[in-house]
């Protein structure tokens, strides 16, 4: 139990079903649907559309979705890929002569088809009972009407001011007066409440096909992008069969590649062999480990993670028991390795969001979108109102690279959604937003459910660091001092992060007891809610 002396916020607790994300405005978004009779399904498509509303530097409909369904009993887990590709007239070698040496963000290049609204559709249909119209309502009503700008979000929002000062557009909408807007600030966004609403009559195709399709090719050729109207009409995700491993006792599912779920699985196989629980859970010796562990991980995350499709990934090799013995038998618990150089290219950021809901009839959704940098490319189509995703940064210059961008592919993906089973039935979905960090924040974050008995607030509170992709290690003030220099003893280059790392939500489906327990990360301004 917390001290209840000290700053903090408990862990929720509902009978019945409940929704945990970054946004309040979100939270109750969902609560709302399910009230109406609507299921976890579409309860999390509204949240997540209110997000791209009222946390617009977070995520969009011009941005990708990946999403963990778990039907009440179900033995697994369904996973959906919501991810675009490349447009086909993407070159590699016409970039590279043009004097690139990464994809940037402010171009047409870094912007790859959003995948989201697609996905909305297909698991709307498939796995909701209110359909798109309905559960838009609330995401709509603030778009048109206006909401307050929360203060994590009028925070970021200011740190975005010059990418957006690039477009008179994006300039004239998300910038009023030349200034981004401070907490309280009422913002709205009407004409991307018109395209909600056209999507919520006309599926999919309100935004794939048409006057917003139109209107985004238009403005990415007037860049010089290679996105066509065929690129938009011809995009489809895809169901995808989730990849698992065990931890401590637990069934841990991810998305498989181009995904990075895989790296945080084989963290877990990693220290599955590491005695974490002998340490205290700030204790230098737990955080070296991690480190380490983390560190060898995104080694082999940046060198074959990829679009399977095109690629030949490893995963098998990836998820092995011989993988994970070599990366604990290669930990020196007593110094720290070199700094492992990270993939060419490959921008580091803090933008995303994550979401999770359960229903009362015990279905569960994990849940996360993203435009990835804040506001993603800065490229913004006025009339529909859509901020379009730099996901394309995602992708490698590399000549011969499995990640090297090309026309049709999907680049390596940072954002993932899990879930966690115990004996055959789901007990948890969860996610750690945060870019590159998600990986090693998944298994930072069950570790401390898991190996130190913290309930899920706790868990998500617990002060964080991350040795960024060839970079300093990086931790937040709560790394107590007398770590930070035992860390440093050991040969880390330790830097205090300017920002807090990441955000999570979990909710913990306690069967014995009959409730629902579920935590929403302080370092954002969401919550979690039920009833």
């Amino acid at each position: 139990m917390r001290d209840l002396q000290n700053p903090g916020r408990s862990a929720v607790l509902a009978p019945t079903a409940m929704a945990a994300t970054s946004h309040p405005l979100a939270t109750q978004a969902a609560i709302d649907i399910m009230k109406r009779g609507g299921n976890a399904m579409d309860a999390a498509i509204g949240a997540c559309a209110v997000q791209c509303v009222v946390e617009p530097h977070m995520t969009g409909i011009g941005g990708d979705c990946f999403a963990l369904y778990a039907p009440a009993g179900a033995p697994s887990p369904i996973g959906y890929n919501g991810s675009g590709c490349a447009p086909a007239g993407t070159d590699a070698q016409a970039l590279r002569d043009s004097g690139a040496t990464e994809i940037a963000q402010h171009s047409p290049a870094a912007v790859t088809i959003p995948g989201a609204i697609e996905a909305w559709a297909q698991l709307s249909a498939d796995h909701g009972k209110l359909g798109l119209e309905a559960v838009l309502q609330a995401a709509i009503g603030y778009a048109e009407n206006g909401y307050p700008i929360a203060e994590r979000t009028a925070r970021d929002w200011a740190n975005n001011a010059d990418l957006l000062s690039q477009s008179n557009s994006a300039a004239a909408v998300f910038l009023p007066g030349g200034k981004p807007p401070k907490m309280g600030d009422r913002h709205a966004q009407p004409a991307l409440g018109a395209t909600l609403r056209a999507i919520g009559r006309q599926g999919k195709a309100a935004f794939y096909e048409g006057a917003a399709a139109e209107e985004m090719t238009a403005v990415l050729q007037s860049m010089g992008g290679a996105h066509t109207a065929d690129d938009f009409a011809n995009h489809a995700g895809e169901y995808v069969t989730p990849i698992s491993t065990q931890y401590r006792g637990r069934t841990v599912f991810e998305i498989p590649p181009n995904g990075q779920g895989i790296i945080a699985l084989l963290m877990m196989n990693a220290l599955e062999h590491i005695d974490l629980s002998s340490y205290g859970p700030l204790q230098p010796e737990r955080l070296h480990a991690f480190t380490e562990i983390g560190r060898m991980a995104y080694a082999d995350r940046d060198a074959v993670l990829a679009d399977p499709s095109v690629s030949n990934v490893p995963i098998a090799a990836l998820l092995s028991q011989d993988r994970a013995q070599a990366m604990a038998a290669a930990f020196d618990p007593a110094r720290a390795g070199a700094v492992l150089p990270s993939l060419a290219g490959v921008p580091h950021h803090r933008d995303t969001i994550y979401l999770c809901v359960v229903d009362g009839d015990g279905n569960a959704v994990s849940f996360i979108n993203s435009l990835f940098d804040g506001f993603g490319s800065g490229i913004y189509a006025p009339d529909c109102g859509i901020m379009l995703q730099s996901r394309g940064c995602g992708f490698t210059l590399e000549a011969g690279h499995m990640n090297e961008i090309a026309d049709n592919k999907r680049p390596m993906h940072t954002i993932i959604p899990g879930m966690v089973y115990e004996g055959g039935r789901c007990t948890m979905p969860f996610g750690v937003m945060g870019g590159h960090y998600q990986a090693f924040g998944h298994a930072y974050v069950l570790s401390n459910l898991f190996d130190f008995d913290f309930n899920v607030q706790q868990a998500i509170d617990l002060a964080r660091l991350f040795p960024e992709p060839g970079a300093a290690l990086m931790a937040e003030r709560g790394i107590p001092a007398a770590a930070f220099k035992a860390l440093q003893a050991k040969g880390h280059v330790l830097m205090p992060s300017e920002n807090p790392i990441g955000g999570a939500q979990f909710i913990q489906m306690d069967h014995a007891r009959g409730c629902l327990i579920g935590g929403s990360d302080p370092r954002k301004d969401g919550c979690a809610s039920g009833y």
